[in-house]
């Protein structure tokens, strides 16, 4: 096996990326590290003629997978991170061949390790899925969400995952929308729309089950009037000494808090729109009322 690699801007992404997709049969893989201008691309080939035909094309390296890769990245998945029991995580060094490691029962999803946006090993993102996990345990699949500041798109693709129906990731980064769609590819996950745009200038165009908000806390606060539209919020990004701020302003926005789990100096907040705003939502797991 080879391993085609090549560095980019973003524009030049945007003009080859579906040829280069449908070379690789829906396989490219589209990294972004921090603070790099640069994307990164890479296709594993299973030929020198393959990687080879790509370099003489788009230019990039060529690298040798070593003997027995399969079985090193395999290994590697062994620091998957287990949401509940329906969905586990795993991040292998931005290739492919994390594919092959399966885990019976349980939605599988490959966020390549490198990517600056999340890979569900930060605690923001973390506390968001288990929470998303455990609000929707008990819904009946088509549910819908939104999830503000993408990113990776990891949590829009979670609730795919988990049985929902409508699915918007919206980020105002060009480059995170492009490594969101690349990771739905990766993973075969069909039916999120990926949307470009600044969160102060998005407009909900209809009430959704779920709303997602991984994003610094006074921006949080800033946008809380339009996530009213949310039966259900999930914010994260909050620091423990911004809590009180938050929560104050989720209750002058009519929005009660139900659950806060705290890891480190990172705090998530599960909210729900208050009884006097509240309308028909999806059914309730028991893990809300212990």
């Amino acid at each position: 096996m080879y391993l085609w690699r090549k560095r980019a801007e973003l524009h030049w992404v945007e003009a080859h990326e579906d040829f280069l997709q449908a070379q690789a049969h829906g396989q490219l893989v589209i990294v972004r590290r921090p603070e790099h201008k640069c994307l990164e691309l890479e296709i594993a080939c299973r030929s020198r003629n393959d990687s080879s035909a790509l370099l003489r094309e788009f230019g990039g390296r060529i690298e040798a997978l070593p003997r027995h890769w399969l079985e090193r990245f395999a290994r590697a998945d062994s620091k998957a991170i287990k949401i509940g029991k329906r969905l586990i995580i795993s991040s292998v060094g931005g290739t492919l061949a994390s594919r092959l490691s399966r885990h019976k029962g349980r939605s599988h999803i490959i966020i390549p390790a490198s990517l600056a946006f999340g890979t569900g090993e930060h605690a923001t993102t973390a506390m968001s899925l288990r929470f998303l996990e455990q609000l929707t345990r008990c819904w009946k699949p088509g549910w819908s969400l939104t999830d503000l500041g993408t990113g990776s798109g990891i949590l829009a693709l979670a609730a795919k995952c988990l049985g929902a129906g409508r699915v918007i990731g919206i980020d105002n980064d060009p480059a995170a929308i492009s490594v969101a769609k690349s990771n739905a590819r990766l993973n075969k996950i069909r039916g999120v729309n990926f949307e470009l745009c600044d969160v102060h200038k998005w407009n909900p165009a209809q009430e959704t089950n779920v709303i997602t908000a991984n994003l610094y806390s006074d921006l949080l606060i800033e946008i809380l009037p339009k996530l009213r539209g949310g039966a259900w919020l999930i914010l994260s990004g909050i620091l423990r000494s911004q809590q009180d701020e938050l929560v104050h302003a989720l209750q002058r926005n009519d929005l009660d808090v139900t659950r806060m789990k705290h890891r480190g100096k990172w705090v998530a907040i599960l909210a729900r729109r208050g009884k006097r705003s509240a309308t028909t939502e999806p059914r309730v797991g028991k893990f809300l009322r212990r």
